[in-house]
C-alpha cells in the first residue's frame, strides 16, 4: 500500500494526459514536442532510474551518421532508399538536437569521425575501397559534398592498415550536459519528471490507460508515449532486443595526440578524446549472447579486450591507466530503422535506436509525440 498523501496524489499522478515512460534523449524529446501540440495538458514523464536508465548518459557521446563499413554493412539488408533515408533521419536529429538546446549546452565539437581498419581486416578495407565512391554519391544530397574523404593513419596508431576514411561532419558531444540541458528545458516548460518510478505492465481502456508501478501506485492517463528503447520489450511486444555496451575511460594523458571519434571493426568498437582522456568502448560482438541482456555490468572478456587494443593499437606508446568503466542497454533488432508507431488505441512507442540514440532521439522523440495528434 503507498503512503502517498492527498497533495502528492492530486499534484503527480491524478488527471494526467500524457505519461511518458523514460527520461532519456526520445523521451524528454517527446515530451517538449507534446507540450508544443498541447500548451494546456499535464504532462509527466515517469523515470525508473534516478538517472535516466539505459543508454541516453552511458554511451560515448557520437554525433554521427555511420561509419562507411556499417553502412555497406546495411545494404545487406536494406535498400539503397532506406540507407539513405536512414543517414537522412540522423542527419536530421542531429540538426534538432543542435537547434533545441545549443551546440554550447551539449558540448558539440566538430572534430571529424575516422574509420581505421585492423592489419588483419584486409578484405573488409578492399570492400570500403570498392564501394566509398557508391556511398558518397547515395548520400551527396544529404550533406551537399562527400561524406567520406580517404586519410592515412596519422594518429601513431600501431597494427593498423595505413589506409583509412573520415567523415568530416561527424562530431562528439557531451552527453551529460545534453541530457542535464534536456531536463532544465522540460521543467521550465511544466513538464513533470519522477524518477525511480519502475512501470511494471500498462493496459488500455477505452477512455485511459492504467499504469502499474512497482512503487503501488496506478496512474491513469490518457494517452501513454513508451520511450525505454532496449527495455521496450519488457512492456510491449516488439522486436527489440537490448544490447549491452561497455565503456571504460582513462586518466588524463599528457601530450595526447588524438583528437575526433573513431570507429574499429564495423563499429564493434570506438573511442574518442575526452579532452586528454580516452574513452574507449565496445566489443559485444565478443560474445552476443551475453550481451544480450537488460543487465548493467561488465565482463573479463570485453575489459581485457579493451585494454589490449588501448595498448596494442590505440596509445602503443603511451602509459595510461582506467579511471571509470560503466555499461549501458542499446535497443537493437532485425532492421536498423527505429520502431515509431501507435501500438493500441492510447498507447504509442518509439523505440529500437540501434546504438544511435543520440542522433535518432530528437527526431524521432518528436515523430512520437506527432503520433498523439
Amino acid at each position: 500500500m503507498h503512503n502517498f498523501s492527498y497533495w502528492e496524489l492530486k499534484t503527480w499522478f491524478r488527471n494526467v494526459d500524457f505519461a511518458v515512460i523514460g527520461s532519456g534523449i526520445v523521451g524528454l524529446n517527446a515530451a517538449l514536442h507534446l507540450r508544443k501540440l498541447h500548451p494546456k495538458s499535464k504532462i509527466i514523464v515517469l523515470e525508473r532510474g534516478l538517472l535516466p536508465n539505459g543508454a541516453s548518459t552511458k554511451n560515448a557521446g557520437f554525433a554521427c551518421f555511420g561509419s562507411l563499413s556499417e553502412l555497406i554493412s546495411d545494404l545487406k539488408t536494406h535498400s539503397e532508399e532506406e540507407v539513405f533515408q536512414l543517414v537522412k533521419k540522423r542527419f536530421d536529429g542531429i540538426a534538432l538536437l543542435r537547434e533545441t538546446l545549443g551546440d554550447e549546452f551539449i558540448g558539440y565539437k566538430n572534430h571529424g569521425g575516422y574509420e581505421y581498419f585492423l592489419e588483419k581486416d584486409t578484405d573488409a578495407l578492399s570492400v570500403c575501397n570498392d564501394d566509398f565512391s557508391k556511398i558518397n554519391s547515395l548520400l551527396h544530397p544529404i550533406f551537399k559534398s562527400d561524406a567520406f574523404v580517404k586519410v592515412p593513419n596519422k594518429f601513431q596508431f600501431k597494427k593498423i592498415r595505413n589506409e583509412g576514411f573520415l567523415n568530416p561532419f561527424e562530431s562528439q558531444i557531451n552527453t551529460g550536459k545534453m541530457m542535464q540541458a534536456l531536463l532544465k528545458k522540460a521543467i521550465s516548460e511544466d513538464i513533470l519528471i519522477l524518477n525511480n518510478i519502475s512501470v511494471a505492465s500498462l493496459e488500455d481502456f477505452s477512455k485511459y490507460v492504467e499504469i502499474k508501478t512497482e512503487q503501488e501506485i496506478d496512474i491513469r492517463a490518457k494517452q501513454v508515449l513508451v520511450a525505454t528503447n532496449g527495455f521496450a520489450a519488457q512492456l510491449l511486444k516488439l522486436d527489440v532486443k537490448p544490447a549491452r555496451a561497455q565503456v571504460l575511460v582513462t586518466e588524463p594523458i599528457d601530450t595526447l595526440h588524438i583528437k575526433g571519434t573513431f570507429h574499429l571493426d564495423h563499429g564493434f568498437y570506438y573511442f574518442r578524446n575526452i579532452g586528454n582522456r580516452i574513452l574507449f568502448g565496445g566489443g559485444r560482438n565478443l560474445d552476443f549472447s551475453t550481451e544480450e541482456t537488460h543487465a548493467f555490468g561488465l565482463t573479463a572478456l570485453v575489459q581485457n579486450q579493451l585494454i589490449e587494443l588501448l595498448e596494442t593499437v590505440i596509445l602503443p606508446d603511451k602509459k595510461f591507466k582506467v579511471d571509470q568503466r560503466w555499461s549501458g542497454i542499446m535497443g537493437i533488432g532485425a532492421q536498423k530503422w527505429p520502431i515509431v508507431k501507435q501500438v493500441s488505441n492510447r498507447v504509442f512507442c518509439a523505440v529500437r535506436m540501434g546504438g544511435m540514440g543520440v542522433a535518432l532521439g530528437s527526431e524521432v522523440g518528436r515523430e512520437l509525440a506527432e503520433l498523439t495528434k
